[in-house]
């Protein structure tokens, strides 16, 4: 069925950083974890590591301290419902980092962006799941509240930060909603790259952008862990919805294994312990999904390269 672009939704509404949140204004750092083609077995006694070991890689949405403190314990549910196999967990420092890992088909899972699951098809990766609903998948452009702005057209000439030009929600998105009210995001805006979800946030914050591109998950987080922070901020407009996250195997993994990690996240929300890991990711659920159900994205980046730029690049 052929897709059509909705009308958008316009929200509308009326300090220093601790030094722990400040490091998060630029994109993240962290050390590049050895490039690894396939699954070993590990060095460490069995006690520690039972079989098989799998990278399991998830997309910069937060720092790599956050995803791993957010994302663990999903690994560890997924390791106590699969036998004979380890998932090891696997940030990366920004989204080319992690791009560059799925390209060269490192992770045998992942967890991709909606428009990464489509660049990640290309190289032999199949979609399993979705995770979260799709009315959950939209862009939140945030400002503060004492930043003056009140309409679009007031961002004209002035910074606006995203995560990375290939962040679907954080980015695209926003920069076609821009553009549907017009404002030229290419030639209107000043367009500043942050590394990740915390990173755009925390430009608005403290005042380097006067408006920052996420989406729902990382902004009910840090509304939850930072509230006095939050509480200077706003969500100006958002976007319409299209399709949530997607978690994909490469094409090499057994079809067996992939149906049991497919049906374990798929249980998740059966039990009380995990729905607190749900919970913790800001993550409603998972739902089985294919490749199909992401037809909807070509047609979006199909209309954003038209009318915007080159999906990947700024």
């Amino acid at each position: 069925m052929a897709w059509r672009w909705n009308p958008w939704r316009l929200v509308t509404g009326t300090g220093m950083v601790a030094a722990a949140l400040a490091g998060l204004l630029l994109a993240p750092g962290c050390s590049r974890q050895s490039e690894w083609a396939g699954p070993q077995y590990g060095s460490t006694p069995a006690a520690a590591r039972t079989g098989l070991v799998y990278r399991f890689a998830v997309h910069p949405l937060y720092s790599p301290g956050k995803l791993a403190k957010d994302y663990q314990p999903l690994m560890n549910y997924l390791n106590s419902r699969v036998a004979g196999v380890q998932f090891e967990l696997e940030s990366s420092r920004d989204y080319g980092t992690f791009e560059a890992k799925y390209r060269a088909r490192g992770p045998q899972f992942i967890l991709a962006n909606p428009w990464q699951a489509l660049d990640a098809m290309k190289v032999g990766y199949r979609v399993l799941a979705m995770a979260g609903d799709a009315s959950d998948f939209r862009g939140t452009i945030l400002v503060r509240r004492d930043g003056g702005i009140r309409s679009v057209q007031d961002l004209r000439g002035k910074v606006v930060a995203y995560p990375a030009p290939t962040a679907l929600a954080a980015c695209m998105m926003p920069q076609l909603f821009f553009l549907d009210h017009g404002l030229d995001p290419m030639k209107a805006l000043v367009n500043r790259f942050v590394g990740s979800q915390e990173s755009s946030i925390l430009n608005v914050y403290e005042g380097l952008a006067a408006a920052g591109c996420t989406w729902p998950p990382p902004w009910r987080a840090f509304q939850r862990e930072h509230p006095r922070e939050a509480s200077e901020l706003r969500v100006a407009f958002e976007t319409e919805s299209l399709v949530n996250n997607a978690v994909m195997a490469r094409e090499d993994v057994d079809e067996t294994l992939a149906a049991q990690v497919r049906q374990g996240l798929v249980n998740l929300g059966s039990t009380g312990g995990g729905r607190a890991i749900l919970k913790n990711m800001e993550t409603s659920r998972f739902t089985p999904a294919s490749g199909a159900d992401y037809d909807v994205v070509r047609s979006f980046v199909g209309i954003f390269e038209l009318r915007v730029r080159p999906a990947d690049r700024p």
